[in-house]
């Protein structure tokens, strides 16, 4: 059998759920995990996932975290010459001090106390006052994410988790159509706008949901949290022919 790769979102997604359906869902990779390649993909910083990763009873192959703006894989974490490479070229020395000067003009956005990776970080309560931000750094050749209703990211131009790790899966050598994706938030959109095979899980937010509405390549389990993320792996994991085809995998409504 080939190997399947999980890229999970953390937060709500592989964390999500009942301590059960996590247990059920790490136990589940543990006696799959020669033929399960796992990676993270998340919002938060490397520190908090190399932690996390020596915590939990499955250990990430790779990590992508700060929303796709790091990277670092292997059984050290280390960097990927080639994805820092383009990570580096579209984040400039100075962003953090141009991004910074722009966002004074914007105070209510708060900068959330711990920032790792390419970005700047925000937590906003009117979105208004973050739409309003927006145009301002987006004139600076920078992108923005807004996410879960409280989020506000600034990125370098054309990067996020989807692309990212489509970056990361080629420098690898590890095969698109085998790739499963999961997430439950907007910033987990553009990892399912990649065409990969995804699940998103059912306690999904409402902007994502809307967002994937058309998206034929993503199953939208039931199932909350770690249980979401287990529903579609088993299905996307097994041999042979399975009802549903999406784009070339086994994953679709019609297997519920």
């Amino acid at each position: 059998m080939e190997q399947t790769i999980l890229a999970t979102d953390l937060d709500g997604t592989f964390l999500g759920g009942s301590p059960a359906q996590r247990a059920a869902l790490y136990d589940w990779i543990a006696r799959h995990r020669a033929r399960i390649v796992l990676i993270f993909v998340s919002g938060r910083g490397q520190d908090f996932m190399r932690q996390l990763a020596n915590e939990l009873p499955v250990r990430p192959d790779h990590l992508i975290g700060d929303v796709g703006t790091s990277v670092a894989v292997g059984p050290a974490y280390a960097p990927l010459p080639a994805v820092e490479r383009w990570l580096d070229a579209r984040w400039p020395a100075d962003a953090g001090a141009q991004i910074d000067r722009v966002m004074r003009r914007h105070p209510n956005l708060r900068p959330q106390s711990v920032v790792s990776g390419r970005r700047r970080s925000y937590d906003y309560e009117d979105p208004a006052h973050a739409l309003q931000a927006c145009g301002d750094v987006q004139r600076l050749g920078f992108d923005t994410l807004l996410s879960d209703g409280r989020f506000f990211d600034v990125l370098p131009r054309g990067v996020q988790k989807g692309p990212t790790l489509l970056r990361t899966l080629a420098a690898l050598g590890l095969p698109a159509r085998r790739t499963l994706v999961a997430g439950d938030t907007l910033n987990d959109l553009s990892m399912f706008q990649t065409g990969l095979a995804g699940v998103a899980v059912a306690n999904r937010e409402a902007a994502l949901d809307a967002a994937i509405r058309n998206s034929n390549n993503v199953y939208r389990s039931p199932h909350p949290g770690a249980a979401g993320v287990l529903d579609a792996l088993r299905r996307f994991h097994q041999p042979g022919d399975a009802n549903g085809f999406i784009a070339g995998h086994r994953l679709s409504q019609a297997t519920v």
